[in-house]
C-alpha cells in the first residue's frame, strides 16, 4: 500500500494559519512593533517550507529529484503567500486599520531623534510615509514571502535526501 502524499495546499494552509495566529497575537499584544517579534513569523515561514519539502521527500521514499523538491516547496510558498496577502489586506483595511499609521509614527519619532528633524521636515516625512505605507506593506508581504519561500525551498531541496528512480536517473558508475 502506497503512502498518501500530503499536498502542498494542505501544508501551505497549516503554515499560513500559524502565521496568521502569530500576526494577530502580535497586533493584539502590541508586540508587532518590535523588530524581534517580526522575525518569529519569518522563522516559522522558513522552517515550515523546509519541513514541507523534507516531509514530501520522506512521503515519496526519497524517489525525487532536486527539481521536484524545489517545485513542491515553491508551490507551498505560493499557497502561503496568497493566504498571507489576503490576511494582510484584511488586517490593513478592516481588522487593524491604524496599525500602519502607528508604525509610521513610531519610525518617524525614532528618525526625528537620530536625524534632528525640524517640525516641518517631520510633517513632510509623515505625509510621504502615510502615502506609501499601505502599498509598501502589501507589496512587502508578497515580495518578502516569495523571497523567503524561494530560499527555504532551495535549502529544503538541497538538504533532503534524494534517490531518484526512472529512465533518466543517474546510475552509479562501476
Amino acid at each position: 500500500m502506497e503512502q498518501k502524499v500530503t499536498s502542498h495546499i494542505e501544508k501551505g494552509l497549516i503554515i499560513a494559519l500559524i502565521l496568521v495566529i502569530v500576526s494577530v497575537i502580535g497586533h493584539v499584544t502590541n508586540m508587532g512593533f518590535d523588530s524581534w517579534y517580526n522575525w518569529i513569523g519569518t522563522i516559522i515561514f522558513f522552517g515550515g517550507v523546509i519541513w514541507s519539502v523534507n516531509y514530501y521527500g520522506k512521503q515519496v521514499n526519497n524517489n525525487v529529484t532536486f527539481g521536484n523538491l524545489f517545485a513542491h516547496g515553491f508551490k507551498t510558498t505560493a499557497v502561503i503567500t496568497c493566504i498571507v496577502f489576503v490576511f494582510t489586506v484584511i488586517s490593513v483595511y478592516v481588522l487593524f486599520p491604524d496599525f500602519i499609521d502607528q508604525m509610521i509614527q513610531k519610525q518617524m519619532e525614532e528618525s526625528r531623534k537620530t536625524n534632528n528633524l525640524s517640525d516641518e521636515q517631520f510633517e513632510q516625512g509623515m505625509a510621504m510615509a502615510k502615502k506609501i505605507g499601505t502599498i509598501a506593506a502589501l507589496a512587502g508581504s508578497i515580495l518578502g514571502s516569495l523571497i523567503v519561500g524561494a530560499l527555504a525551498s532551495l535549502i529544503g531541496a538541497a538538504a533532503t535526501r534524494k534517490n531518484p528512480q526512472g529512465p533518466f536517473a543517474q546510475q552509479p558508475q562501476m
